[in-house]
């Protein structure tokens, strides 16, 4: 029996001398983002978001609280490799510390993330849920423990290629495990891809795939396993006898145990010593004749976990958008509490400032991946135009989110000052799992490509993108109408100008300046837009004022001898980061003014 996890008393309020500064134990994550409540509303229907939001409410308190005691345990008792069990048999077993378990039983068990998009009647709703609704508690639960993000999400990647492209009986074998909410019963899914030889270059890889009647025997060695020792692996190998690149390679699931209940033949060599996701194991594999089946074309293996990697993509996108949200808290705790010559922080001009600099990259961030999930919703739904606008906002998301998470952390950490970097503190976590956002799923050159070449240069996406964000902005009638025409004019730039990149090969140097543009632009836009409808609905219209601090400070080329502090500056700052709503004829003023 593991023994139960003990959780450190609370920490307490900050003294009346300013000494302390209180962190986010026991905040209500749910409950300390409106902005999170605006955007479901705007998204969802009315049904689904009353049902829904006593459920991410009570994440949003686990999450502040028992979770978090959780993550941090896991973190710091990271999982052990046993290569035999206690009979001295050569059977593999990872060790996981019990505040793992706690969370998995959260992630998996009580809100069932993985499945949500996949399986009727979780939580009580009768249908699967929108990608929009999925990653809500997505968000909310990464802001807790980013490293459980990768098994909840490609468990249900997994799932998703075995419902799309899995035959009859491999589908009655394994989909069921795959999308239970029942502990007992749940079969974690995992993605073997990355090589030594390829990395991104996935056409590269080396591991074979020898046919022996009904199955395969996979030969090779796969060098970055997240989810090691996962009950079912997709991954891609090279049939024999096939031809070179991409083109020659197939998907295969394989199981971790075999029918007689034996382990497949397959090592885990050993576990990484990750700088991040410290709490979830990620390992070396060594294939040797593992059986593993065909899944979907063999020639089209590549191109079926391209759709996997692509969710994924998003996902990534908004996890790092969680990791910002929690270190956006953390540091508006620390700036609303701490005092420091006589001032608390949030009263002091840089401090403001240095606050706004943290909030704008995490506001954007919402946006975008509300805009890309909702996207993906209306692709899978039959819209062609959505399909073309996922496959820009995907990379473009995950490019960009990803590359902002790891500066915002960073800040946030530096708000809290040196006791910020002592791990006891969520900050150094919140860091150290930044990181790898922006290496997952492809590096910012290889999205950044990815987002031109491909989805500008290769299909044209970029001129559904114009459409939407012209869309958007025909439906913002309550916005001035000067800054829907400065918006109007900054798109038609950034999309001719990734189009001018995307033209020639020998532009590829600015790939990953236009995909910011194109990331930067769209969020304006967004953000204009979700003004006039939260507006509508509630009478606040201040998320206008980030749209105008992203085109001054994210677009705008900047005088670097030039002033900033002035009064327009000043009520901009005291409207976002205090607590009142704000019209649409005040916030236009603002947004107008020189």
């Amino acid at each position: 029996m593991h023994k139960p996890v003990t959780a450190q008393p609370k920490h307490v309020a900050a003294e009346p001398s300013g000494l302390l500064a209180p962190d986010t134990t026991g905040m209500n994550f749910y409950r300390a983002d409106p902005a999170l409540t605006d955007l479901l509303r705007i998204h969802l229907p009315d049904n689904l978001f009353r049902h829904i939001e006593p459920h991410l409410d009570r994440l949003g308190e686990l999450a502040g609280g028992h979770l978090d005691e959780c993550a941090r345990l896991a973190d710091r008792h990271t999982p052990v490799l046993h290569q035999r069990d206690k009979f001295g048999r050569d059977v593999q077993w990872i060790e996981y510390h019990p505040a793992y378990r706690e969370l998995e039983n959260a992630a998996f068990g009580e809100f069932g993330i993985h499945a949500l998009s996949i399986a009727k009647g979780i939580m009580g709703w009768p249908d699967k849920y929108p990608v929009v609704a999925k990653h809500a508690f997505t968000f909310l639960f990464n802001q807790t423990e980013f490293g459980m993000g990768c098994p909840i999400n490609v468990t249900d990647g997994c799932a998703k290629l075995l419902a799309n492209f899995g035959d009859d009986a491999l589908k009655a074998k394994y989909l069921d495990g795959l999308t239970s909410t029942d502990m007992s019963k749940l079969t974690q899914g995992g993605q073997f891809m990355t090589e030594k030889e390829g990395g991104s270059d996935v056409g590269t890889l080396t591991t074979r795939a020898v046919q022996e009647g009904d199955h395969w025997r996979l030969y090779g060695e796969k060098w970055f396993c997240s989810n090691a020792d996962a009950k079912v692996v997709m991954l891609l190998a090279r049939p024999e006898g096939a031809g070179p690149g991409t083109r020659g390679v197939g998907l295969f699931l394989m199981p971790r145990f075999l029918d007689d209940g034996s382990q497949n033949h397959y090592r885990i060599v050993r576990l990484k010593d990750k700088l991040g996701t410290r709490s979830m194991a990620s390992g070396e594999i060594k294939l040797e004749g593992a059986i593993a089946y065909a899944v979907g074309k063999l020639d089209r293996g590549f191109v079926q976990m391209a759709e996997m990697v692509n969710s994924s993509r998003l996902s990534n996108g908004v996890k790092s958008t969680a990791l910002m949200r929690r270190a956006y808290h953390d540091a508006m705790t620390v700036a609303k509490n701490r005092v420091v010559f006589g001032n608390r922080i949030i009263d002091l001009p840089l401090g403001r400032r240095q606050m706004l600099k943290i909030m704008l990259p995490v506001e954007q961030a919402l946006s975008m991946s509300f805009l890309t999930a909702d996207a993906l919703d209306r692709a899978e739904a039959g819209s062609q135009d959505a399909a073309a606008l996922l496959r820009i906002l995907t990379p473009t998301l995950k490019f960009r989110a990803t590359r902002d998470a790891r500066k915002v952390c960073g800040d946030a950490l530096e708000m809290r000052g040196g006791i910020g970097y002592i791990e006891e503190f969520a900050t150094p976590r919140l860091l150290r799992d930044a990181h790898l956002g922006s290496v997952w799923e492809g590096t910012g050159n290889i999205v950044a490509i990815d987002a031109l070449r491909r989805a500008v240069g290769r299909h044209g996406a970029e001129s559904a993108l114009a459409a939407d964000l012209h869309a958007r902005l025909d439906d913002s009638a309550s916005v001035p109408r000067a800054w829907r025409d400065n918006l109007r004019g900054l798109t038609d730039r950034a999309v001719g100008f990734a189009r001018e990149v995307a033209g020639k090969s020998e532009n590829e140097a600015d790939a990953r300046r236009a995909t910011s543009l194109l990331y930067h632009v769209a969020s304006a836009v967004a953000l204009a837009w979700e003004a006039h409808r939260i507006h509508a609905m509630r009478g606040d219209a201040r998320r206008l004022l980030l749209s105008r601090l992203v085109i001054d400070h994210r677009v705008t080329p900047s005088d670097p001898f030039r002033l900033t502090e002035n009064a327009t500056q000043a009520k901009i700052a005291a409207l976002l980061l205090g607590d009142r709503s704000a019209g649409m004829s005040e916030v236009g003023e603002l947004v107008l003014a020189a």
